[in-house]
């Protein structure tokens, strides 16, 4: 059965205090998995009291957790898991949840007092919101300054940045761009990303190479080439997660060590300053993360 280290050697370079880990899933019992979705990760179920030891281990002081696929567009179980981690930790866990674009104003507001403060967009196989809630997802999250998450193929993403370049919300492109085919930094699905960035409401996610990369680990080559020239290019706009509980990996041997991945990640950025904006204040702007510690909605 699958096993997930909960502790183990510290990280190489310590995070900054204050440090934001913008993607993980968190489960808890009674919510099962809904058709249309991936099944509830493999071995024993990742909870929030389980990431919390990893928090400790890697020395994460905020979290951000994203709705899962396996429960579609019903947020219980996030809500729910946002819930325990306010108990537990108060005032270091927030939500990014996935809803319709017609979603009724009532149940919006109750997710937003429930700790939401972003929305979803999943266009890959078993996501719960497709590309085209786009516009009204975007509509929504403005309205109320919550942020947007995108994810879809990203060997597609010329075909998409009209779409983009018009989006209204702070919004994140996930998981380092999902290119499945292949890119490097003179890619012009890459040209493509970097003048979204240069719209100034566009930040872009480091975390879990090990789903789009074909070099493979454990130094993900590919990924970080083009990582780098993000970086290099809009340091202020690079956020990191780890991506716990990485829901993709079926087998022992598929599982990342979870400091090895942070060290190989953060060493894609340049310097302790690079490193501070992505972990801390970069985070802080994309989540806006003042108001809502402030208690403001």
């Amino acid at each position: 059965m699958l096993v997930r280290p909960l502790t183990g050697t510290p990280l190489r370079t310590p995070l900054p205090s204050g440090a934001v880990d913008v993607q993980t899933h968190m489960y808890l019992p009674g919510y099962p998995a809904l058709e249309g979705g991936p099944p509830l990760p493999g071995g024993e179920l990742p909870t929030p009291a389980q990431y919390r030891q990893v928090m400790d281990w890697l020395g994460i002081d905020r979290v951000i957790v994203t709705q899962g696929n396996a429960h579609q567009r019903d947020n219980e179980n996030l809500l729910a898991a946002l819930s325990d981690m306010q108990t537990a930790k108060p005032d270091t866990a927030w939500g990014v949840a996935a809803v319709p674009g017609d979603i009724a104003e009532s149940e919006l507001e109750r997710y937003a007092r429930g700790r939401i403060i972003g929305l979803r967009i999943m266009d890959l196989p078993g996501g719960g919101v497709n590309l085209s809630h786009l516009e009204a997802v975007d509509a929504l999250a403005a309205e109320r300054g919550f942020m947007v998450a995108v994810q879809f193929d990203g060997s597609n993403i010329e075909e998409h940045e009209p779409r983009l370049a018009k989006m209204k919300s702070r919004w994140v492109l996930d998981h380092h761009g999902k290119f499945f085919c292949g890119v490097t930094p003179e890619s012009p699905q890459i040209a493509s990303l970097k003048r979204l960035i240069d719209k100034g409401n566009c930040w872009f996610k480091f975390t879990g190479p090990y789903e789009s990369s074909k070099t493979g680990g454990p130094d993900f080559a590919d990924i970080a080439a083009f990582s780098k020239a993000i970086a290099t290019h809009a340091p202020e706009r690079i956020v990191w997660g780890t991506n716990w509980p990485h829901n993709l990996a079926k087998e022992q041997a598929d599982y990342p060590d979870d400091a090895a991945i942070t060290d190989t990640v953060l060493g894609w950025l340049s310097d302790e300053k690079a490193r501070h904006k992505a972990l801390v204040s970069n985070p802080e702007e994309l989540f806006g993360l003042a108001k809502w510690e402030a208690g403001v909605s």
